[in-house]
């Protein structure tokens, strides 16, 4: 692991499975660098869960390579895995447990060192209210539990974080708390990649914009000027990607 190698980096990344007869992932390649937000987008069954699962190491390519800040996924997926956070639509915690707790328990169960100091430094980046640390989780929206697990992420100290449809039930104000908390996390050097069919989000906050259509990159577009992009253009772009071959 280099600190000059990117965040993320697939390259020429093919997925077949027998039981299709079209690939999944069709000679994908996209880099992330570190302090980037990547956004990709696409249609049901373009392939973007199977690009997470790559990086995650849950799905083992028929060619080409994924490394995660420079560790090949295949070759040791256990250590391509500590360097992210991967936050899924629908955050896994535990109900009964005050944010803090949860937090702790995470950490205890990935090993990790942590004080009380540093949970609450977290917490602070998230910006989750001081008087809602203590409340158990049950009572929580999907937006603050959504700054739960990326506290987690934070308290991990890792460099890379994956996120898939994270606003996805949210409201706008919510939203744009949300993509707040990201440009902050950016802004201290982390990397994020996130799969989502929000494209005025993604707009918002990404700074490139990555279209799958039927597991290629399609278009990839950067943000640029104060308007950052033609939203016209990147409808028409989103309008473009067509279905693959999986669900979602």
């Amino acid at each position: 692991m280099t600190m000059n190698s990117p965040a993320l980096e697939a390259t020429g990344v093919t997925v077949a499975y027998q039981s299709q007869s079209t690939p999944v992932l069709r000679d994908l390649s996209l880099r992330v660098a570190r302090g980037e937000i990547y956004a990709l987008l696409g249609g049901n069954g373009a392939g973007k869960s199977t690009t997470m699962n790559t990086f995650l190491g849950f799905t083992v390519p028929t060619s080409g390579s994924v490394r995660v800040c420079g560790i090949d996924v295949a070759a040791d997926p256990l250590a391509a895995r500590g360097q992210l956070a991967y936050v899924p639509e629908n955050v896994a915690l535990y109900e009964h447990l005050d944010a803090v707790e949860n937090i702790e328990y995470f950490l205890r169960l990935a090993g990790s060192a942590w004080t009380a100091a540093a949970i609450d430094e977290a917490l602070d980046a998230v910006r989750l209210d001081p008087a809602a640390r203590r409340r158990r989780l049950g009572g929580y929206s999907k937006g603050m539990r959504q700054k739960v697990a990326i506290a987690l992420a934070v308290a991990r100290q890792v460099p890379v974080l994956l996120l898939d449809e994270p606003t996805t039930g949210l409201d706008p104000q919510a939203t744009s708390e949300f993509n707040a908390l990201l440009q902050s996390l950016r802004a201290r050097g982390s990397a994020i990649f996130m799969v989502t069919h929000d494209l005025l989000g993604a707009a918002e906050v990404a700074d490139r914009i990555g279209f799958l259509e039927r597991g290629h990159i399609s278009h990839e577009v950067a943000a640029s000027g104060a308007e950052r992009y033609d939203v016209r253009d990147l409808y028409r772009r989103y309008a473009g990607t067509g279905r693959g071959t999986e669900a979602a």
